[in-house]
């Protein structure tokens, strides 16, 4: 089940295109973390193909409650462009993701109903050919521990998926680990019992 703190993005750049009646629509998508990736890709990718009359694009930075969403219908019609483009990324079960559709005209005016599914379309292609890849939010922690409970400590962190960062064997033992934000309280709970309460633990 997709979180805040854990949640699909894009694993990969991706590239599709279609034609609709001698119009190119290509398609580039990527993964953008935050909002100056996205808006990195975008000028890249327009200065890659400067002769394309639109580089229509949408976004969405996070995922659930905490996404951010941009869009441009970049000289296209109002509404036939950037909107119907968020609306494919926002069905799309995806975070941190951006895509550019730039069109290169055929000489056949599409209309407004043309123009919408041909952008809607040219972003459900591309992301038809996007590897998808999870993002998982972090939280670090110093446990300090005696010597007696540290490998039940240790077997317990792991057991969580956490990552040992650093050890430090002095009186006691200091160790710096990350885990899933996800699973960081019931990791907590566990240490606590694990060690009858011993257990020292500050969040960094």
């Amino acid at each position: 089940m997709s979180s805040d703190s854990r949640y699909p993005i894009p694993a990969a750049r991706a590239r599709a295109e279609i034609v609709v009646i001698n119009s190119r629509f290509i398609a580039d998508a990527a993964p953008t973390a935050d909002i100056a990736a996205a808006k990195a890709f975008i000028a890249e990718t327009r200065a890659a193909m400067p002769d394309a009359r639109h580089h229509c694009f949408a976004y969405l930075v996070g995922y659930g409650a905490s996404v951010t969403a941009g869009m441009s219908d970049d000289g296209e019609p109002a509404g036939t462009a950037g909107r119907p483009m968020l609306a494919v990324l926002r069905g799309a079960d995806l975070g941190d993701v951006a895509v550019v559709v730039t069109r290169y005209f055929g000489g056949t005016l599409l209309g407004t109903g043309g123009l919408v599914r041909a952008y809607g379309d040219a972003v459900k292609a591309v992301l038809e050919a996007l590897p998808r890849g999870e993002r998982v939010a972090l939280r670090s922690l110093l446990v300090q521990t005696s010597y007696s409970d540290y490998a039940a400590i240790r077997r317990a962190l792991e057991a969580h998926g956490a990552t040992i960062e650093e050890e430090d064997f002095a009186a006691d033992v200091s160790i710096v680990a990350s885990l899933p934000a996800d699973g960081y309280e019931r990791c907590l709970a566990d240490l606590a019992e694990i060690s009858a309460g011993r257990v020292m633990i500050d969040p960094l």
